[in-house]
């Protein structure tokens, strides 16, 4: 059967919770916990800044917020997982006790997933695709937290071909979690918008989106401000939030499921004129 990503995805997550996919676009709101993120690094270096911006996003209609300790720019100094562990624990201790959020966190340290699942996270983002520390994996199976597995090119040879690059990295990832013993339902599958791409394929990976529907799991979107958003528009990272927006709607239109945006609002908005296109194309199929 062919898979149709706007039919219902039960996503199974940490605690006994579940998000629903596919009907309806989700946000998930980049919470960078940083002082060197690429657009927003500083902004919520204290727990305390974290939450409320935390807070706000859901307010304003993120479903998840995403929680990270290390930047992942090119370039960007690395911090030791006792540093990591120090800036995001406290903020998802705060949130879980605070809010009926769903909350993400973002690293590929196994102790560091561990710890944030006990704190009351329910979703592991790794941008390593379980490539880099393994035993991620079996964190989430034995939380069944959980997990979007992200493609990457970086520290590694890539194929031509950007879908067959796809196809190449992502087949054993997943692989990896299957030995696991993680659960599909578990799984959304990010495509890594700029991790080791250039203008040239990003566009390419948007405009061939769809064909990545062939793994038969929900997609995260993560273009928010992205240098080659920049390299179409003329903006610096701060100003490309419309651009943002744009692509949303249009990976909204091929099939996505969540979308990873530094602001909510205007994304939001982009979703709800794009699901309601959507819904009005499939009533004219009816």
């Amino acid at each position: 059967m062919m898979y149709d990503p706007f039919q219902p995805f039960d996503w199974h997550l940490a605690h006994g919770r579940r998000l629903t996919l596919g009907p309806l676009g989700v946000l998930m709101a980049i919470i960078n916990v940083t002082p060197d993120s690429f657009s927003d690094g500083g902004a919520d270096r204290d727990a305390a800044g974290a939450v409320d911006r935390a807070l706000r996003a859901v307010e304003a209609g993120a479903g998840i917020v995403d929680i990270g300790g290390e930047s992942t720019r090119p370039g960007a100094d690395p911090v030791s997982p006792a540093q990591e562990q120090d800036r995001i624990l406290p903020v998802i201790v705060a949130l879980a006790q605070q809010a009926d959020a769903v909350i993400s966190v973002d690293t590929y340290r196994a102790e560091t997933a561990r710890l944030a699942i006990a704190a009351g996270a329910h979703i592991i983002n790794d941008v390593h695709g379980l490539q880099r520390e393994p035993d991620l994996a079996n964190i989430a199976a034995d939380t069944q937290a959980g997990l979007c597995i992200m493609h990457t090119g970086r520290d590694r040879e890539k194929l031509a071909d950007v879908i067959a690059d796809q196809v190449h990295f992502l087949e054993r990832s997943l692989e990896i979690a299957g030995t696991a013993g993680v659960d599909r339902r578990q799984i959304v599958l990010d495509p890594g918008f700029g991790f080791a791409k250039d203008a040239r394929e990003n566009i390419a990976l948007m405009a061939r989106f769809s064909d990545l529907h062939r793994f038969g799991a929900p997609l995260l979107a993560g273009t928010s401000r992205k240098r080659f958003l920049g390299e179409i528009t003329g903006r610096e990272a701060v100003d490309r939030d419309a651009a943002t927006a744009a692509t949303t709607a249009v990976l909204r239109m091929a099939g996505a499921a969540v979308f990873r945006v530094h602001d909510v609002a205007i994304n939001r908005d982009a979703l709800l004129v794009a699901d309601a296109m959507l819904a009005a194309r499939n009533e004219g199929q009816d």
